[in-house]
């Protein structure tokens, strides 16, 4: 898989055509999972490791690559399958990722290929399937159920994200003029969605969340259907990137161009970090962007954004 990333540019090309690159891989059977070639930095054999005293256990170790010492993740265990055992590592794969301005290894059993797909062939995880599975989305490739891991979620596991809001800008926002209109949160993760709500309801917003840009399109076009528009209801929109059906460039694409939606301000938020790109985001008109996740960065920018929209 050397030489994974060599195209990353030709890859941005993808923004606004509602495509992504799936990497795809498995873990210990033979089921097939997929990760967003976008947060891939690298994949490579499984380099030694050293272990960390005290870690948890899905955490293998730590390994020394390029000069950066990057925790090791046995990606089956972080989704409560059996770990990879330790005489099989040899033969495994460890994919490089950058996530919420971290970089992590995940330890996998084999890595197949890239494939290229349309984001609405990338489904919900079905109905039912409860609130403790560890995916965002499934899709079919070669008459092959293909799951789609909410990394997200397992970061939150291994490495939990200070999720509050400081007391300063608490204080701050208590000064402000009350009566500010609700923020639309859009975003498949439900870890996501909930730590942007925790972050916004501290600083007294309301938050209406919906799980993917369909969705969130379709709320848009029932709330202006009366001839209003999105900025009568909304005080702005922060939307994910990746997500099922519809991503977050073809969602802002869209309400750009249309009339009643355009004039709401939206911004992009996205675990892309590492190789995030402000030339993408301007080329589908978004207003703003910025990388998962801090709640203090995001509530400051709220509140700045809100201030100067009114």
């Amino acid at each position: 898989m050397t030489g994974v990333l060599d195209s990353v540019n030709q890859r941005t090309q993808l923004v606004g055509q509602n495509r992504l690159e799936l990497l795809l891989f498995r873990l210990r059977g033979q089921q097939v999972y997929g990760i967003n070639v976008f947060k891939v930095k690298e994949v490579l054999q499984c380099p030694k490791l050293s272990s960390i005293p005290n870690s948890r256990s899905m955490v293998c170790g730590v390994a020394h690559i390029r000069g950066e010492t990057i925790p090791i993740i046995d990606l089956a265990m972080s989704i409560r399958l059996p770990g990879i055992p330790r005489e099989q590592l040899a033969n495994c794969f460890v994919i490089i990722t950058e996530y919420n301005r971290k970089t992590q290894g995940f330890l996998v059993g084999g890595v197949d290929r890239i494939v290229n797909m349309n984001w609405e062939d990338i489904l919900p995880p079905p109905k039912g399937a409860g609130e403790d599975v560890y995916l965002t989305a499934v899709t079919r490739i070669d008459d092959r159920i293909v799951e789609i891991i909410d990394v997200e979620k397992i970061l939150s596991e291994v490495s939990p994200l200070d999720q509050d809001v400081g007391e300063e800008l608490r204080t701050r926002s208590a000064a402000r003029a009350p009566g500010h209109l609700p923020v639309l949160v859009v975003d498949d993760s439900t870890v996501a969605r909930r730590q942007i709500e925790r972050c916004l309801n501290a600083i007294g917003m309301d938050v209406v969340t919906r799980n993917d840009g369909k969705q969130a399109y379709d709320y848009l076009k029932e709330i202006t259907a009366d001839g209003s528009r999105a900025s009568d209801h909304l005080s702005l929109i922060i939307s994910d990137v990746e997500m099922p059906e519809m991503d977050g460039y073809t969602l802002v694409t869209r309400c750009k161009n249309e009339p009643a939606i355009s004039d709401v301000y939206i911004m992009l938020h996205t675990s892309l970090s590492g190789v995030f790109n402000k030339a993408m985001v301007q080329k589908v008109g978004a207003d703003d962007f910025m990388a998962k996740f801090s709640p203090d960065e995001l509530a400051e920018r709220v509140m700045e954004i809100i201030d100067r929209e009114q």
